[in-house]
C-alpha cells in the first residue's frame, strides 16, 4: 500500500485502521476480540500500518486488544492511541490535561499496549482547566524521553493548534471527515495543510451509515448511535438519499458506497489519511481497496451536490469545553 506523508518526516500507510468500534461505543452484542484481532491480523496483510485507539476506549480494553493483537509486528507499525478523556463512575466524559496525569496515562498505555514506544500519543480533549502550554509542554517532554515519538492532537481550535505547535510541533490532526461531517474543510485542513501536519479523518463512513449497512431497527440497545438524532429513524429515512447518491457513484467504478465516501475523503488533501473502524474482515478488504479508487470531477461535482444530511449529530458536544457529557 502506498504511503501519506503526515510531515515530512513521518509517513503512515494512505489508510489506517480506527480500532475504537472492536470494544467500545457500539456495544457488546457483537464483540468479538478473537475476530478483532484477526482483523487487525489481515489489516497489517494489506499493507496498513496505522492502528488508532485510546486510553478511554473500553475503557483500557481496547487499547489491551490491540497490544495483543500486533505480537511480533508491534515495531513494523505505528501505533497511534490518545490520552485526555476519563471515564468517571457515572459514566461521563471528563477531561483531564494535567501534567502529572498524562504522564501516569502514557505509562498505562505503554503497558497496555506491550510496547516500549508509542508512535503518536495525541491529546484527546483540551482540558480548559489547565493552561494548554503546560499540557502541551508535559507531552512533549514524552517525546524527548522516548516514550513517544511524535504527538497529535484532536478538537482543538486553530487559534489552540497555532499555540501547541509553537510549543512543540504536532505532526498530525485527528477530526472527523466525511461526505455529511466537513465542518473541518473551511478551517483545519487548511490549517494542517499550510502547517505541514497530516490529518486523520475519523469516521470517514458516518458510524457505518454511509456503508448502506446500518439498519436502525437493528442497532443494540447499548449501541450509542440510538443516542443521536442522525441515526433516528427519520433522520435515517431522509439521509438515506445520501447513501443512494454514493452508490450511483460507485457502481460507474464498479465499488461500494463505502469505497467511494472513503475515496471521497481521502481526495480531499495529499496529507489525509482516513481511518475507519471495522469489525469484520469483510468489510476490511474493501476499506482497503479504497486506496486504488480514483473519483472524477464529475463524481466529487456529484457528491458535492448530495443533500445535507438530516440530524444533529450529539458526539460534537464533546468538541467543546464544558460540562462532563454523557458517554457517545
Amino acid at each position: 500500500m502506498r504511503q501519506t506523508n503526515l510531515t515530512d518526516d513521518f509517513s503512515v500507510s494512505a489508510i489506517g485502521l480506527g480500532c475504537s468500534s472492536m470494544s467500545h461505543g457500539y456495544g457488546p452484542a457483537d464483540r468479538d476480540d478473537e475476530e478483532s484481532v484477526r482483523v487487525i491480523h489481515r489489516a497489517i496483510d494489506y499493507g496498513i500500518d496505522i492502528f488508532d485507539t485510546a486510553d478511554v476506549y473500553g475503557p483500557y480494553t481496547n487499547e489491551q486488544l490491540l497490544g495483543r493483537a500486533l505480537g511480533s509486528h508491534r515495531d513494523d507499525v505505528t501505533i497511534a492511541t490518545k490520552c485526555g478523556l476519563v471515564v468517571g463512575p457515572d459514566g461521563r466524559f471528563r477531561r483531564n490535561g494535567r501534567p502529572e496525569y498524562l504522564r501516569t496515562a502514557c505509562e498505562g498505555s505503554l503497558r497496555r499496549l506491550r510496547t516500549d514506544s508509542i508512535g503518536l500519543y495525541q491529546l484527546h480533549r483540551v482540558d480548559p482547566a489547565v493552561p494548554l502550554v503546560e499540557t502541551w509542554g508535559a507531552l512533549g517532554e514524552l517525546v524527548t524521553e522516548g516514550k513517544v515519538r511524535a504527538l497529535g492532537i484532536s478538537h482543538a481550535t486553530c487559534e489552540e493548534l497555532e499555540l501547541v505547535h509553537s510549543v512543540f510541533p504536532i505532526t498530525a490532526v485527528q477530526y472527523e471527515l466525511s461526505v455529511w461531517s466537513t465542518g473541518t474543510l473551511d478551517d483545519v485542513l487548511p490549517w494542517s495543510q499550510k502547517n505541514g501536519v497530516g490529518f486523520l479523518a475519523f469516521a470517514p463512513l458516518g458510524r457505518g451509515y454511509l456503508s448502506g449497512h446500518v439498519d436502525h431497527t437493528a442497532l443494540g440497545a447499548d449501541d450509542s448511535r440510538n443516542r443521536d438524532p442522525r441515526f433516528s429513524p427519520d433522520a435515517m429515512s431522509v439521509n438515506q438519499a445520501i447513501v443512494e447518491g454514493l452508490r450511483a457513484i460507485g457502481a460507474r467504478h464498479g465499488v461500494t458506497s463505502a469505497q467511494v465516501a472513503i475515496a471521497w475523503t481521502m481526495a480531499q488533501g495529499g496529507n489525509v489519511v482516513p481511518i475507519p473502524g471495522t469489525r469484520r474482515r469483510q468489510w476490511l478488504g474493501d476499506n482497503a481497496a479504497s486506496v486504488d479508487l480514483l473519483l472524477t470531477p464529475e463524481d466529487l461535482r456529484d457528491i458535492h451536490n448530495l443533500p445535507s444530511a438530516v440530524g444533529e449529530m450529539s458526539w460534537d458536544q464533546l468538541r467543546s469545553a464544558g460540562s462532563p457529557t454523557h458517554r457517545s
